[in-house]
């Protein structure tokens, strides 16, 4: 049982980094898991769904604990009109969530059958290339802040979070690109990818328990809290990385990346043959 805490302790700090870095959490979870030897939920209660979507929910208190001023539309610090504005990305971030909360439903079942290595690296290495070229062709921003973003805009970017629903894609990496094709700046595609994981995570978090259940023992719920807390600390450094690096610099180191991880991915697979 002490090696399925250090192996949560692991896939917590990767989850921390990966979910918020548009590189594909999913890609990095499948080769951590292979190089851990955390491949049988039977054996290991850290390989199993209900770990891998519940320690999201570390991830996702981050977000809500450095944005929370900004998230709350009661807050007493606020004037009338910037709680109006609250209300208004709250009600954006609702509309984006839409497309894939209908259509993630419906072929939630199914896309488990692209669980695989296969797809995973070569969504890794396509993004990476749409990363690099969306960067290279996007030199105009039409919208520079949240509050200026259209309901149309909102439903876009959430029309590309559907894409996430592919392993390997990255629910963080398809709203940014999304954002940034649909004329938002970097930092706008960031944080609105941000605030549209609060809804979608919870609610995928929630559709796990509900369908898994928590028929858990005390030292499972252990490993968990474990997971979600380091998910929760690393989480909050890596938001605040991303947010002061896309201020001055490109999305394109993280194309390059995905596209190496995707190669590394496909030659440890067939190196190894598993």
């Amino acid at each position: 049982m002490v090696f399925e805490f250090v192996k949560s302790i692991i896939l917590g700090i990767v989850e921390g980094i990966t979910e918020w870095l548009p590189i594909s959490s999913t890609g990095h979870m499948i080769l951590v898991n292979e190089l851990i030897g955390n491949t049988d939920p039977e054996a290991s209660f850290t390989a199993t769904d209900l770990y891998l979507y519940v320690i999201q929910l570390g991830a996702i208190l981050a977000v809500v604990t450095l944005y929370f001023h900004r998230l709350n539309p009661f807050s007493p610090k606020k004037t009338k009109e910037e709680k109006k504005d609250t209300w208004q990305m709250w009600f954006k971030v609702i509309a984006a969530c839409i497309p894939a909360a209908v259509i993630g439903l419906i072929l939630n079942d199914f896309m488990a059958h692209f669980e695989n290595w296969e797809v995973v690296s070569a969504m890794l290495i396509v993004y990476g290339i749409a990363f690099i070229i969306v960067e290279r062709i996007h030199k105009k921003t039409t919208v520079t802040s949240i509050s200026e973003m259209s309901y149309k805009t909102a439903m876009l970017i959430g029309a590309f979070q559907v894409l996430s629903i592919v392993p390997g894609t990255s629910r963080s990496g398809s709203t940014i690109l999304g954002g940034m094709i649909v004329g938002c700046s970097r930092s706008v595609a960031a944080e609105f990818s941000f605030f549209l994981a609060i809804p979608v995570m919870f609610g995928v978090s929630l559709l796990k328990i509900v369908t898994a259940g928590l028929d858990m023992t005390g030292s499972q719920l252990a490993v968990l809290l474990t997971g979600m807390a380091v998910a929760y600390i690393v989480s909050l450094a890596a938001i605040k990385f991303l947010m002061n690096y896309v201020r001055k610099h490109s999305f394109t180191s993280f194309g390059w990346y995905r596209i190496i991880l995707g190669i590394v991915v496909i030659a440890f697979f067939l190196i190894t043959g598993i």
